[in-house]
């Protein structure tokens, strides 16, 4: 396995750590391992932002802290590790200049393949991970801390998660409903999936409800929102290394709502306030720690 590295500093802390594909037997349950390390960052606050995909953090020194968890009912927390569902809420990441671990994104059924569990099991929970991993979670972080090589610590997450796979399996039905709503980046109509599939939308609906946590409404949402948070954060990236010799496309906020998929840039900010809790022109003054280069929301305001 080769894990792709990288570094780079954001008022006056350094961001570094490395990417790499899993296991190939893991890919249609895992994206790619985000290892991280953040350091020299002044105290403050990160915004989890709401996903297609479960996430799940596994920490190598200091425990994670949220002051603000993406359940109403659920008050913070601080975890060694944890995993939590799909939500259609922000969660708050609090930190003191100081980040280490790596970071996971499941689909549905890595849930089932890996915790046993359907997605809707989890909600919008945030959960210790030894709840869906039993004490295979304390051993996958204690193997991990006891190395500061990258390829090696992913290497250990390919052994063990290989180890707790199990044979499941999601309904074709919801299966194709899924890739038909969140693989459009949220333009697919919840009565035209339904109709694909044979279903009612009522019978849909509580059918994919009932495996994840969510409604096939919100799963569009959040596949546009993801859409527009991707492109947001590739547009800041570009406009902070180009030059005025070379000019740069889709550079508003209106552009970006448009080819995102909303009806027009007020949309877009109605629905990053409701699943970011800010609009992204304020995101994107304000976000960087941990992943966000330094923004330029002179250049999205359009």
């Amino acid at each position: 396995m080769r894990a792709e590295g990288a570094a780079f500093a954001s008022d006056g802390g350094v961001s570094e750590g490395a990417r790499a594909a899993p296991d190939p037997r893991l890919r249609p349950y895992l994206g790619d391992y985000v290892g991280y390390r953040l350091r020299g960052f002044a105290p403050g606050v990160h915004i989890g932002m709401p996903s297609t995909a479960l996430t799940v953090i596994v920490t190598i020194d200091e425990p994670i802290e949220l002051p603000v968890s993406c359940h109403p009912a659920q008050c913070g927390g601080r975890w060694d590790a944890l995993a939590s569902g799909l939500t259609v809420r922000p969660c708050l990441i609090g930190h003191h200049g100081y980040q280490h671990g790596v970071q996971l994104a499941l689909t549905p059924l890595g849930a089932r393949v890996l915790f046993g569990v359907p997605t809707a099991d989890l909600g919008s929970w945030v959960v210790d991970l030894t709840d869906v991993l039993g004490p295979r979670a304390a051993e996958l972080r204690e193997r991990m801390a006891a190395t500061a090589d990258w390829s090696r610590r992913f290497a250990i997450l390919d052994q063990i998660l290989l180890e707790l796979m199990c044979e499941a399996t999601i309904e074709p039905e919801l299966r194709r409903a899924w890739q038909l709503l969140t693989g459009s980046a949220g333009r697919a109509r919840v009565g035209a999936v339904a109709e694909e599939i044979g279903w009612s939308r009522r019978y849909l609906g509580a059918r994919f409800a009932a495996e994840f946590g969510i409604t096939p409404k919100d799963a569009a949402r959040l596949a546009r929102f993801e859409s527009s948070h991707r492109l947001l954060r590739t547009v800041a990236t570009e406009a902070a290394s180009a030059t005025a010799a070379q000019p740069r496309a889709g550079t508003t906020l209106a552009e970006v709502a448009a080819a995102t998929g909303y009806y027009d840039q007020a949309h877009m900010a109605r629905e990053w306030r409701e699943l970011a809790g800010l609009p992204p022109s304020r995101w994107l003054a304000c976000e960087v720690f941990p992943f966000v280069q330094d923004p330029v929301p002179d250049l999205l305001e359009g």
